[in-house]
């Protein structure tokens, strides 16, 4: 008997702007994207919450920001952590360091990770999971601030990056230096992060596409890419985005992007993720290969 096949489709950033949140929904409403994560304290995060109070069939989850992005506390209670106007590194290796090594740094950490799980609380919507802009959330320290905070924010789901190098390069074998560097810090994360959510008993998904492939997960990748996997339970994240006045690009789009595009979830690669969530071929794809497309909330209440 064939095992039963799951894919969480997701978008990134939900929250960064109009012309993000613009995206996410259209991607929902037309193509396959089952599932967001929400950035509370971004410029559009209100209006990302209307939207998804909207959709109710739309599992949303907290995107974490700690690096590249604006605190929800004030910068006086966590100076530490942010600058006077409340503006993370825009560093996320020095923001890492400090994060592990500074004692202080650590201790404001709690609380704005509490804040931001509080604000996404306060919203009303159900929390489908938690992932991090540019993944901070695994860091080892964040990740077990996360662990403890679970049972009171009731985190049933926790997104760890888990995509086969060769796969990835077989597809597609540009900047492959970062590649194998991010495979080999990421691979040793999502060890540590496998027995950390098990041991608390939080699920996390077999394996999860987006890193390696980071502002091109486009049609084309997908197509390529579906076929070959081999895991039943995965996820494949993007950052799909439109174009709308005054659009400006994610903040450290260039600490994210490894495809030479410092546009990367800016109009061009965005707008190209975009139109990969909406493709009728990527969907017949998924459900050729036995996937259903499906979220967080439907996988946590089948894995109780």
């Amino acid at each position: 008997m064939q095992a039963q096949r799951f894919a969480i489709i997701n978008g990134d950033d939900f929250g960064f702007s109009q012309g993000v949140n613009q995206a996410i929904i259209k991607a929902h409403d037309q193509g396959v994207l089952t599932s967001t994560s929400l950035m509370v304290s971004a410029d559009a995060a209100q209006e990302a919450v209307t939207l998804a109070r909207a959709h109710p069939n739309l599992a949303v989850g907290l995107h974490l920001v700690l690096t590249c992005g604006r605190s929800v506390l004030p910068p006086e209670e966590i100076p530490h952590l942010v600058d006077q106007q409340g503006n993370f590194s825009n560093n996320p290796a020095i923001a890492g360091l400090r994060y592990q090594f500074v004692r202080q740094t650590r201790q404001e950490l709690r609380q704005e990770i509490r804040a931001q799980l509080k604000k996404y609380r306060s919203t009303g919507l159900p929390l489908s999971h938690v992932d991090g802009h540019l993944h901070m959330h695994i860091h080892p320290v964040v990740l077990r601030i996360l662990v403890d905070l679970a049972p009171e924010f009731k985190i049933k789901a926790i997104r760890l990056p888990s995509e086969e190098l060769g796969l990835t390069l077989r597809i597609n074998r540009s900047h492959l230096l970062t590649k194998l560097v991010w495979s080999g810090v990421f691979g040793r994360l999502r060890r540590y992060g496998e027995r950390l959510l098990k041991s608390q008993g939080i699920n996390f998904t077999q394996r999860v596409y987006g890193l390696l492939q980071t502002g091109g997960i486009t049609e084309d990748y997908l197509l390529k890419l579906i076929p070959k996997i081999q895991a039943n339970v995965v996820e494949i994240y993007s950052h799909p985005a439109m174009p709308t006045a005054g659009f400006s690009t994610r903040p450290c789009a260039n600490a994210n992007a490894i495809h030479g595009d410092p546009l990367n979830a800016a109009v061009g690669a965005g707008e190209a993720e975009l139109v990969a969530l909406l493709s009728s071929q990527v969907r017949e794809v998924l459900l050729s290969n036995g996937f259903e497309i499906t979220n967080h909330h439907f996988l946590c209440q089948r894995s109780t």
